[in-house]
């Protein structure tokens, strides 16, 4: 456990407005407490979590919706330097989630590096002092030599427009702002949207509906969840043998990283696609049904979710799979295009979230060198250097930034590898005697040329449109290969790919 300690940004004040500190974290859900606790084991005291939220979490705090669980197996999705060795189950659910990173925040002492209810307004660079000038919601006003953004890629409840919508007199909310206190017992519910949230939370509720109208836009592939709990034997060779639990981590993530081989060659993919669809007949009983609930696309190219309760569903008396689109929506009641209309009490919003940085950042202005503001930038597709580092914005870094999100492994893997990174990158500031670092253009237009180019053939780009691409086709949301590759490209910052900049002259490095 890390020792009480005073801040340094808590002695730094300017202003009775303003603070200082060296390193500015933005979000404290697992990015963000990845970076304090690796910057704490440094010795560094020297940060400040801002988090726009009560508490820490992330997105194990906004979405406690019923059946919330993660989709990677608990002992990838945890971190390696903080481990728990007693999980209950392959598959974490939410709570118990939640509850790690509590554990985790508390073991460090993290809220006294904290300051809750802070939401970040914008983010100014001064090219003159190498700083940066981040304005809070509270209208006080933080300079910090290093930016790190880690609010994560979902975290922005995406809200379809439909017509009629505020017509409507009865209760609507999204998975992510589940209204608790309000009671689906015998209500008529229509759940919008087949993602990874919905095929969690239709199988929790359905049984305490009157009815339920599950309205599907595009079907998903689901496949089985190893439900299997973890006995009492293995918790205690977990918590004994830290071996024993890093063999087990291994397997799980070496099993995982097997599942390139089908992405990145999609022709073999039809084979796990055939068993996805013996699946869902077997477990579907009406065989009309058990059609419209089978992709017309290419298994992977969007995101494969796993649950063994969400087709059973579907058999149902009071269920009822509606894939007409949607016409309006009156003050009580949804009219789909073939003109039949349902009652309804309440309305759940199962529509996932804003992946586009350039959309869900459009309240956040982010402007570097020479005014150059973040989203003008991207607005052509969001691109950095190993999704960490972006040209023109130098000591602003990010984690699971622009194609570092993954579809078959732990983000938690990714996580690490880019705060050792950024750690790394500080340390050759320190070392050169600079204040500032930032990749060179060349360096990130080659690597996002390499990155597109690995993405091509592979089953992301196979015909669909999922969230991990935007108007256009781009992806700019996964990595395209195996995570071995980044770990291994990012274990050793190269300092021929970066400008380093001082307060003096901002010029390149000799």
């Amino acid at each position: 456990m890390m020792p009480e300690a005073t801040t340094k940004t808590s002695q730094n004040k300017t202003t009775p407005n303003t603070l200082r500190t060296q390193v500015a974290i933005i979000g404290g859900g697992f990015g963000g407490i990845a970076m304090a606790i690796r910057l704490l084991q440094q010795g560094n005291q020297d940060f400040l979590i801002l988090e726009k939220a009560n508490e820490f979490g992330g997105t194990w705090r906004e979405n406690r919706y019923p059946g919330a669980a993660c989709d990677v197996q608990s002992h990838m999705y945890s971190l390696s330097f903080a481990p728990k060795t007693d999980w209950s189950k392959r598959y974490a659910e939410a709570p118990e989630i939640f509850s790690y990173i509590q554990s985790v925040t508390q073991e460090y002492n993290l809220k006294q590096f904290c300051r809750f209810n802070c939401e970040v307004l914008s983010a100014k660079y001064d090219e003159q002092n190498c700083e940066w000038k981040l304005d809070l919601k509270d209208q006080s006003t933080l300079i910090a030599q290093y930016v790190i953004f880690a609010s994560g890629p979902l975290h922005v409840p995406q809200i379809p427009h439909i017509p009629g919508i505020d017509k409507f007199k009865g209760k609507v909310f999204h998975s992510s702002q589940w209204e608790h206190d309000y009671s689906l017992e015998g209500k008529t519910v229509a759940s919008i949207g087949t993602g990874g949230s919905a095929i969690q939370y239709i199988p929790e509720i359905a049984p305490q509906t009157k009815q339920l109208y599950v309205f599907q836009r595009t079907a998903a592939w689901v496949i089985p969840r190893d439900e299997r709990s973890y006995h009492g034997l293995e918790k205690s060779l977990f918590k004994k043998y830290n071996w024993f639990r890093k063999i087990h981590r291994a397997r799980l993530y070496w099993t995982n990283e097997s599942r390139v081989v089908p992405i990145v060659k999609p022709m073999t993919m039809k084979y796990a696609q055939k068993l996805a669809e013996l699946y869902i007949k077997y477990q579907v009983k009406d065989p009309s049904l058990a059609q419209k609930l089978i992709p017309n696309y290419i298994m992977g190219c969007k995101r494969i979710l796993i649950s063994n309760k969400y087709f059973p569903t579907f058999n149902r008396k009071n269920v009822e799979l509606v894939t007409d689109a949607i016409q309006e929506i009156t003050e009580n009641s949804i009219i789909t295009k073939d003109g039949k209309s349902r009652e309804i009490d309440c309305l759940i919003y199962g529509t996932g979230f804003i992946t586009d940085p350039r959309i869900y950042l459009k309240s956040f202005e982010c402007i570097g060198e020479e005014g150059k503001e973040l989203k003008q930038q991207w607005q052509d597709g969001a691109e950095s250097y190993y999704g960490i580092s972006t040209k023109g914005f130098p000591n602003l870094f990010q984690l699971l930034g622009p194609n570092t999100v993954l579809a078959h492994n732990s983000v938690v893997f990714m996580i690490e590898a880019q705060v050792e990174y950024i750690l790394q990158m500080m340390k050759l500031v320190s070392k050169s005697k600079s204040n500032a670092i930032v990749v060179k253009d060349e360096t990130q237009n080659q690597y996002n040329d390499y990155v597109q180019h690995m993405l091509e053939g592979t089953v992301w780009q196979s015909g669909c449109v999922s969230w991990y691409q935007q108007n256009g086709g781009k992806n700019f949301a996964l990595w395209p290969t195996y995570t071995w590759k980044y770990w291994l490209a990012t274990r050793k910052v190269n300092p021929a790919d970066f400008r380093l900049l001082s307060k003096s002259k901002a010029s390149h490095a000799a």
